[in-house]
């Protein structure tokens, strides 16, 4: 029995074509519902799906409190942007050993596949034989602890990243909130102004000249412009933290 798991923030743009892609997969459909506030939920009961609230505060809670609600021996988890391809899906039905398994994806940004500037070569760890599967850690950027060997699926889940820049500039809110306050967390030094020109080369080095973001075009050149001010705001922010006490004082 395999129960996919999705989790959703106001996705009813995006989260019918993701049930469809796993509805002949799953044996039960878990979406776990972070605050919706638009149709999603309306769209999953309209499959058939389990619905549940989380209130968890960060993307591992979310994830493990899927875990916790799945009854199947095997969890895959699919983002709601994301589409299990028709030949990961027989790949997925064919795997009979236990395991923990890695799946390529093919990132589709502005309407483009991209290959460059940190996009290519992405594989993200989805499926487990719940009996390996411990938790997962981690506020943001998070993984997943698990016993047992890691191997590699050969067809891919499909991932339509952003579709807009608004998308983009909405998510930039969120993502940059959370880094600044782990750095926070951690004491990171106190922002100076060197600082901000240090990241934003660094990011912009990484991004343009090791990983070639201007190899994917006009679409590369607008993503790795948007890491560098993602690094920018990153900062910014933490910088504002760092000092909000003195302005207060």
């Amino acid at each position: 029995m395999l129960s996919v798991i999705i989790i959703t923030k106001n996705e009813e743009k995006m989260i019918g074509d993701c049930l469809v892609s796993v509805k002949d997969l799953a044996d039960e459909i878990i979406v776990v519902d972070t605050g919706n506030t638009d149709k999603t939920n309306d769209i999953v009961r309209s499959f058939g799906a389990i619905n549940i609230k989380s209130t968890g505060e960060d993307y591992s809670q979310f994830r493990n409190t899927g875990f916790k609600a799945a009854n199947g021996d095997w969890i895959l988890y699919v983002d709601a942007d994301e589409r299990v391809s028709p030949q990961l899906r027989l790949e997925i039905k064919s795997v009979k050993k236990p395991g923990v398994y890695q799946i390529p994806r093919r990132n589709i940004f502005l309407g483009k596949e991209m290959k460059y500037g940190g996009w290519g070569n992405d594989k993200v760890i989805r499926l487990f034989h719940k009996s390996l599967l411990k938790k997962y850690v981690g506020e943001l950027h998070e993984q997943p602890e698990y016993s047992g060997e890691l191997s590699t699926m050969n067809h891919e889940l499909i991932h339509h990243s952003h579709r807009g820049l608004s998308s983009m500039l909405v998510k930039t809110l969120k993502f940059t909130d959370y880094e600044a306050k782990l750095r926070l967390e951690v004491n990171h030094p106190p922002v100076v102004w060197w600082r901000f020109l240090r990241v934003m080369v660094s990011e912009f080095y990484l991004r343009f000249i090791k990983l070639s973001a201007w190899k994917d075009g006009p679409e590369g050149i607008i993503d790795g412009l948007f890491q560098v001010f993602n690094m920018f705001i990153i900062y910014a922010r933490l910088w504002e933290l760092q000092n909000e006490k003195s302005w207060h004082s």
